[in-house]
C-alpha cells in the first residue's frame, strides 16, 4: 500500500510510565505463556514448499494457486467510518465475506495495523481491533478462504484522515528506522512472538497453528537503505522470533520495495518473496480512460535468473488497477501473474459494503460487488484465470492474446468473459454464446447475453441445483453519479443504488418458457410464473424451476458450496431525488444529426424524459427521449437544428404531471415563460474543417494526467505574457544524498497524457479532413526534446518530434510526420522495474479515426545553462486541424 500517511507521534504515549509498561508486558507475556502451555500439539502444516520451490498442499500435493483481496474493516479508517455510520462491525464483516465468497474469492491478505493493537514495547493489546480480526478470520474460515497475514504494517491509522491516538511501537519508530533501531527491533520481536501465540477467541486456535493461515509475510513494504548488513540482521532476528514460537509454515518477505538491498533479502532465511503491482500508478484524481491492457501485458521480475529467487515461491500481496473502472484489468493481471510464476495474488482493497457508496476508504481503489458490479465480476473471472493458467505459462504479447484458454478480454467491447462448457461469466452485455448450453452449471454477469436478457445494471448469478432447477440471485441497480476517483466524502455518494422491478428473460436448456419463480431470501415472498421466458423481478434470491419440478427440497437453509441458498446481501435504495447525469460533447458537427445520451436515476417506468434543444437565439425543439432502460435515455437532435453556432439543451423528467429540469434539478421546464435558472448544457456546433482541441490548459486540468516520471520532473500551471494559462512540465534537479534514487535515464523527465477519443467521436465524419497537429507551446533554455505521441484504441502508437523555441508559438506537425513507434506507459507503473514503454503493431500510416490518447513527452536535458531555472516546457494547447 503505497501512500504517504501523515506522521503522528503520540507524545502522551511516549511519556507512558515505565512501570505501567512493565506491568502490562508481564501480564501479557504471562498470558501468552499460559496459552502456549495449554495449547494442543501443533497441527500438521497444510502447505509445504517442495524441492523446486513450489508451494503445495500437504495432503493432495497439488500446487497452491489462490486469488483474492485485502479487506480492512477491523482497523484504521474503515473501523472508524463504520462507527460513524452506526454500522455494527460484525454485521459488516458477515455481509462482505458473503460477497467475497459469491465472487469465488479463496485468498485473503491483510497488513495488520500493529499500531492499534500493541504498546510501544510490542506487547499485544486485547482490544476491539484484535477481537474483530479474530472474528474476521473465523468468518473467512467458514467460507473456505485461506489467509496470509502481515503482522507489521508500520502505517499510521489515519489515511485518508489525520492519524488518531495510537499506542503501538510504529507510532514512534518510522519504517525507515524500525529495522536498525535496537529498541524497535526488540519491540517487533516481542510483538511477533505474542501475535503468533495469540489464541483466536472465536476459533480457539493459535494464530501460528491455524491451518487456514497458510503463511506470514513479516512486514509491509519495508524501506531499507545501505548498508545491507543491517537488513540481514533484522530479517534474521524476525525469522528467529517467529520460528521460536514453534511456527513451521512459510515466512515471506517483500523483495519489490527496496531494490538497493535486494541481495540481503535474497540471501536471507525467508521461505519466499512478495511483490505488488500498481500498473496505472495511484491517486490520479479522476477516472483514467483509454486502452489499459498494455499496462498489464507482462510482469517481468529482475531476479528471475537468480537461483536464490527461483528456488522459492512468490506471492503478490497487493495489486490494483487504480483509477480504472473498466472490467478488463484483473483477468489480464491474473494471467501475467501466473506467467511470472506467482501462486497467490490479493487485490488491495475490497471496499466494505457500508462505505462503498462514497468510496472514501481508498479513493484510488474501488471494488465492491454491489457498487462496481462489472469490475467485481472481472475479479470472479480473474480468479478462474489464476487457477486455470499454468504457473510460468507464456502468452503472445497483447493484442494477440485478447482470447486465451477459456477467456476473452476485449477493450473495444468493454468486456471480460469466461466461457467453458459448465460456466459462462461476463462483465457486460455480450454477443458471445455459451460453448455448450446443455452442460451449463453456473452463469454470472451484468447486462444481457444469449442466456439472460436483463436491462438492470446490477450483477446476477445463476447456479444449477438440479436438472431444470436453478438458484437466481439478482443485485440492485448501481448507477454512477460522480467520478469515484475524485475527492470523496461520506457526505457525497459516488454510486447510487436503485431497487428497480424489471423484466428478466432466461433462455436455459430444460427450463422452458413458463418456468416458476419462488422468492427465497428473507422477506421475499414472490411466487410467479414466466410468460415467454420472461418474469419481472426485484433484487433478491429465487428458485427458478421448469413447470412441474418439485422444489420443496431447496430451502433458504440448503447449502451450496460455502453459501446457503437463502443468503442475500444488498444495500438499501439510495434516498435521493431523481438525478440526470450527462457530459456535454466538446463539439458537435454542423449538418449532422447528433444523439445525446443521459443516465437517469430514480425515474419510474411511467415517467417521461424529454430533451429540450435550442440553437442559441434560434429554434427550440422538445424531443421525447427513448428510454433504453430504466436508467438510460437518448434523443437525436436533427440536422436542421445543427447549423454553425451554439447548441444549448436541457433534460426534463416529467413525473405525475410535474416537470423537473436538469442540470440543476429545478422545478418547471425551460419552455415555461417564467423558468429562471440559467444552468444548461451546451456544445459548439462547428463547420467541417474546424480545429478540434485535444488539450487546452485553461479548461482541461481535471481531465488529464501530467507530472514527472521516476522523480525526473513535475507539473504545474502558469500564466504567460499573454495572460493565457499553460501547463508547465519541468525537469527536477538531480537527486542528492548517498541513497537518493537516480532517475531512469531512458524515461522522459515529465509528461502530459490526455484522452480525446470522445471528442473525436463527435467529429467522425470530419476525421479524414484533419491534416496536422497544432501545438501552442514554448521550450525553456536547456530543455530536452519534445515528442508527440498519438495512441489508437488498439494501443498502436505514432510518434513525431516537435521543435519549439523559447517564445510561445504555434508549431504545426503534419499527420504524415507521425511514425509507428512506442508509447510510454503513463502514469508510470509500479514497481519501477516494470516496463516503461510498449509497442503494438499497426498500419504504417496513422489511422486517425482510431486515435484516442495524446502524449506530450519532455525528454531529460543532459545539462542546464548556468544561472538559469530548471528546464521546462509550457503547453497552452494542442489541436487537430
Amino acid at each position: 500500500m503505497l501512500y504517504s500517511f501523515p506522521a503522528f507521534l503520540a507524545g502522551t504515549w511516549r511519556r507512558m510510565s515505565l512501570t505501567v509498561s512493565l506491568v502490562l508486558a508481564f501480564l501479557l507475556t504471562l498470558g501468552a505463556s499460559q496459552a502456549k502451555a495449554q495449547s494442543p500439539p501443533p497441527a500438521k502444516a497444510d502447505v509445504y514448499i517442495d524441492k523446486a520451490g513450489v508451494l503445495r498442499w500437504q495432503g493432495s500435493k497439488q500446487e497452491v494457486a489462490l486469488f483474492g483481496v485485502n479487506y480492512t474493516a477491523p482497523f484504521a479508517y474503515s473501523y472508524r467510518a463504520h462507527q460513524k455510520l452506526g454500522v455494527k462491525l460484525e454485521q459488516a464483516i458477515d455481509q462482505d465475506v458473503y460477497h467475497l465468497s459469491r465472487l469465488g474469492i479463496d485468498a485473503f491478505r491483510l497488513h495488520v495495523w500493529d499500531v492499534e493493537i500493541t504498546d510501544t514495547l510490542g506487547n499485544l493489546l486485547a482490544n476491539e481491533h484484535l477481537r474483530l480480526l479474530d472474528y474476521l478470520i473465523q468468518q473467512l474460515k467458514q467460507r473456505h478462504i485461506k489467509i496470509v497475514l502481515t503482522p507489521i504494517a508500520y502505517w499510521g491509522n489515519g489515511y485518508p484522515e489525520q492519524d488518531t491516538l495510537m499506542t503501538g511501537f510504529s507510532s514512534i519508530y518510522p519504517k525507515g528506522r524500525a529495522y536498525n533501531n535496537p529498541r524497535a527491533i526488540k519491540a517487533q520481536e516481542n510483538y511477533l512472538t505474542q501475535f503468533l501465540n495469540h489464541r483466536n477467541q472465536y476459533t480457539g486456535q493459535l494464530n501460528r497453528e491455524d491451518p487456514d493461515i497458510i503463511a506470514y509475510e513479516v512486514c509491509n513494504e519495508p524501506h531499507y537503505r545501505q548498508p545491507e548488513s543491517e537488513v540481514t540482521t533484522f530479517i534474521q532476528r524476525m525469522v528467529q522470533a517467529m520460528r521460536a514460537t514453534g511456527y513451521r509454515k512459510p515466512i515471506f518477505y517483500n523483495l519489490a520495495e527496496s531494490p538497493s538491498v535486494s541481495n540481503a533479502i535474497l540471501s536471507s532465511p525467508v521461505d519466499g518473496f512478495t511483490f505488488q503491482w500498481y500498473p496505472s500508478g495511484l491517486v490520479n484524481g479522476h477516472t483514467l480512460r483509454g486502452n489499459p491492457l498494455p499496462y498489464v501485458n507482462q510482469y517481468p521480475i529482475p531476479y528471475r535468473q537468480d537461483s536464490r529467487f527461483t528456488s522459492k515461491p512468490r506471492l503478490v500481496y497487493e495489486f490494483e488497477s487504480a483509477d480504472i473502472l473498466q472490467p478488463l484489468m484483473y483477468p489480464m493481471m491474473a494471467r501475467s501473474f501466473r506467467a511470472a510464476g506467482f501462486q497467490w495474488a490479493t487485490q488491495f482493497a475490497y471496499d466494505p459494503l457500508a462505505l462503498a457508496y462514497a468510496n472514501t476508504e481508498y479513493q484510488t481503489h474501488y471494488l465492491n460487488l454491489a457498487y462496481t458490479p462489472g469490475k467485481a465480476l472481472s475479479m470472479l473471472i480473474a480468479g478462474k484465470v489464476f487457477r486455470q493458467v499454468k504457473r510460468n505459462q507464456q502468452f503472445p504479447a497483447f493484442p494477440a492474446d485478447s482470447v486465451f484458454n477459456d477467456f476473452r478480454v476485449s477493450y473495444r467491447a468493454g468486456v471480460s468473459e469466461l466461457n467453458t462448457p459448465e460456466e459462462f461469466f461476463y462483465t457486460g452485455t455480450t454477443t458471445s454464446k455459451p460453448r455448450k448450453p446443455t452442460a451449463l452449471r453456473r452463469v454470472a454477469g451484468t447486462g444481457s447475453s444469449a442466456v439472460v436478457r436483463y436491462e438492470g445494471t446490477g450483477a446476477y448469478f445463476l447456479d444449477r441445483l438440479a436438472p431444470g432447477i436453478w438458484r437466481l440471485e439478482v443485485m440492485p441497480d448501481a448507477i454512477a453519479v460522480r467520478d469515484p476517483f475524485a475527492t470523496t466524502s461520506l457526505r457525497q455518494p459516488v454510486t447510487r443504488i436503485v431497487w428497480n422491478t424489471q423484466p428478466l428473460r432466461l433462455t436455459l436448456p430444460g427450463l422452458g418458457n413458463d418456468f416458476a419463480v419462488r422468492g427465497l431470501n428473507e422477506g421475499n415472498s414472490l411466487q410467479a410464473q414466466a410468460a415467454d421466458g420472461t418474469v419481472r423481478l426485484r433484487p433478491g434470491v429465487y428458485v427458478v424451476a421448469a413447470r412441474g419440478k418439485n422444489t420443496t427440497a431447496f430451502t433458504a437453509q440448503t447449502t451450496l458450496g460455502a453459501i446457503k441458498l437463502g443468503e442475500f446481501v444488498a444495500p438499501p435504495p439510495t434516498q435521493l431525488p431523481v438525478q440526470v447525469m450527462h457530459t456535454a460533447p466538446i463539439q458537435v458537427q454542423a449538418g449532422q444529426p447528433v444523439t445525446l445520451r443521459a443516465t437517469v436515476a430514480g425515474a419510474e417506468a411511467a415517467d417521461s424524459v424529454l430533451l429540450v434543444a435550442q440553437h442559441f437565439y434560434g429554434q427550440t425543439r422538445t424531443l421525447p427521449m427513448r428510454r433504453l432502460t430504466l436508467t438510460s435515455a437518448e434523443a437525436t437532435v436533427p440536422a436542421d437544428l445543427l447549423y454553425p453556432g451554439l447548441l444549448r439543451y436541457w433534460v426534463v423528467v416529467k413525473h405525475n404531471g410535474r416537470n423537473t429540469t436538469f442540470p440543476g434539478s429545478f422545478a418547471g421546464s425551460p419552455r415555461d415563460w417564467d423558468y429562471a435558472p440559467r444552468e444548461h448544457w451546451e456544445a459548439p456546433i462547428v463547420a467541417t474543417g474546424t480545429a478540434l482541441p485535444l488539450f487546452r490548459a485553461a479548461q482541461d486540468q481535471a481531465q488529464v494526467e501530467a507530472g514527472g516520471i521516476t522523480g525526473g520532473g513535475w507539473a504545474d500551471y502558469v500564466t504567460g505574457n499573454d495572460g493565457q494559462l499553460a501547463l508547465r512540465l519541468r525537469q527536477s534537479p538531480p537527486p542528492t544524498g548517498d541513497n537518493a534514487p537516480a532517475p531512469d535515464p531512458a524515461a522522459p523527465a515529465a509528461f502530459l497524457r490526455a484522452y480525446f477519443g470522445d471528442r473525436l467521436a463527435t467529429r467522425t465524419p470530419d476525421a479524414s479532413n484533419f491534416r496536422e497537429v497544432v501545438v501552442r507551446a514554448r521550450r525553456g533554455a536547456g530543455a530536452g526534446q519534445v515528442r508527440l505521441v498519438l495512441i489508437t484504441r488498439d494501443a498502436a502508437a505514432y510518434v513525431a518530434d516537435v521543435e519549439l523555441s523559447g517564445e510561445m508559438q504555434e508549431v504545426r506537425v503534419p499527420l504524415t510526420a507521425f511514425r509507428l513507434g512506442s508509447q510510454v506507459l503513463l502514469p508510470r507503473p509500479y514497481p519501477g522495474f516494470l516496463p516503461l514503454t510498449f509497442q503494438a503493431p499497426g498500419p504504417a500510416a496513422l489511422p486517425l479515426a482510431q486515435a484516442e490518447v495524446l502524449q506530450v513527452l519532455l525528454d531529460r536535458a543532459t545539462s542546464a545553462p548556468a544561472g538559469t531555472e530548471r528546464p521546462f516546457l509550457d503547453i497552452e494547447s494542442v489541436y487537430l486541424r
